[in-house]
């Protein structure tokens, strides 16, 4: 049973199951929601709208549903929706029941690094330190989540824009395959890729959600995957992964890096992954940032940035052929204050995977000495975010880390 006042969330599913038993109604879960925004929010500025009315009408209908019977999946879990215009891509998980109650905030027009977010009371603070950035651009989505406003909100992520304010607000984050043509196979890893066309070169940014508990994610993703998803590979044991600490190009921090490795260990010593030594020679990409540049300003000369998508599609179906698993830091640094992160590339060890296609996943690695979380990464072939989300499931199971950010009482 949710207790008034509290920040802290049963898992959706739970929340879903005890809507569809009537044990609970979806308006006063909504309710609920409105009450904990109404509360935190003015500190927090997570929305930059809340729906309230809207969003009653909404959890009535499913009241009425699950009344003649529908059996949905995740009736009554209220969402934020990331920026003001994310109903059109919510629609799916409205049909299964979930009620948005605002859209979260997004950067304001004009920013050049988009890891902050304005809200309707004004800037987005991180729920663990109000004087750090939550990330970005899925600020307000990572910051609901964190602090309890909301079970679940939606993200999109184009450079790291759900790994990276779920690993700074220490909840977990999916980036889910990008919609490119696929890359080579690993048994023709030594082939060229088919060529990319025009129309797929600047498809970087793919649907995400924010979620504390991995089931939820899944169940995300269980409504929202294409007919015809590719299944979890199946594998004898634990799937093999290896630890990366910089891709062959970033350069992390010593602490995101070491709380990184730490999770990794955790997660081998738990049996959630088998862990294999680094290759040799070890994975090695091509930086992605003057690719990932040219491929988001017009008119920029392409041929550079296929080039490196080339290259390191064919370095991924090499590793990918023999691992399950990369695991790397989500971030080089950790949560910098609202100033900005100066020179710095947030997104250094997310956006090759943005560039690539493939699917990724923040889980929380542990909190750095400012008392800020962290996040590991874990990157999948492509289609295969099941193995991400199995994954995140066990190690939540066997291993969880960390605690729960406590917002400030207004």
């Amino acid at each position: 049973m949710i207790r008034t006042g509290s920040l802290e969330w049963p898992p959706a599913v739970h929340i879903a199951a005890d809507v569809r038993a009537g044990r609970l109604r979806a308006v006063d879960v909504v309710d609920e929601a409105l009450v904990r925004i109404a509360r935190v929010d003015p500190l927090l500025c997570a929305f930059a709208e809340v729906w309230e009315e809207r969003a009653r009408g909404w959890a009535r209908e499913v009241d009425l549903r699950v009344a003649a019977g529908e059996r949905l999946p995740l009736a009554g879990v209220p969402i934020g929706v990331k920026g003001r215009h994310g109903l059109r891509e919510a629609g799916p998980l409205a049909a299964a029941g979930c009620v948005p109650v605002g859209a979260t905030s997004v950067p304001g027009p004009g920013t050049s690094w988009q890891t902050w977010g304005l809200g309707a009371h004004g800037r987005t603070v991180n729920p663990w330190r109000a004087d750090r950035t939550p990330g970005g651009s899925s600020a307000g989505s990572a910051a609901a989540v964190a602090a309890g406003l909301v079970p679940l909100a939606t993200g999109s992520d184009g450079a790291g824009s759900v790994r990276i304010p779920a690993a700074w607000c220490g909840v977990l984050g999916l980036k889910t395959t990008n919609g490119r043509p696929a890359p080579p196979s690993p048994a023709s890893a030594a082939s060229p890729p088919a060529p990319v066309t025009p129309a797929d070169r600047t498809g970087l940014a793919s649907a995400g959600v924010l979620a504390r508990h991995a089931v939820d994610a899944e169940a995300y993703w269980q409504v929202m995957a294409p007919k015809g998803e590719r299944p979890e590979r199946e594998t004898a044991g634990p799937p093999t992964a290896v630890f990366s600490p910089d891709l062959g190009f970033a350069d992390a921090d010593p602490e995101p890096l070491a709380l990184a490795r730490v999770a990794a260990r955790r997660l081998a010593d738990a049996g959630v992954v088998r862990l294999l030594p680094l290759s040799d020679p070890p994975l090695r990409l091509e930086d992605p940032a003057p690719a990932w540049l040219a491929l988001r300003t017009p008119g920029a000369d392409l041929r550079a940035a296929e080039r490196v998508r080339e290259v390191n599609d064919r370095a991924l179906a090499g590793f990918f052929a023999g691992a399950d698993l990369l695991l790397t830091p989500t971030t080089p640094n950790a949560a910098h204050g609202h100033e900005g992160p100066g020179d710095r590339f947030s997104t250094a060890l997310t956006w090759a995977f943005n560039l690539s296609g493939h699917p990724a996943l923040s889980v929380p690695a542990g909190l750095g000495a400012d008392g800020c979380p962290v996040g590991l990464q874990i990157v999948a072939p492509w289609g295969e975010e099941m193995s991400l989300l199995t994954t995140a499931r066990a190690a939540e199971t066997t291993c969880p880390v960390g605690g729960q950010p406590k917002p400030r009482d207004p």
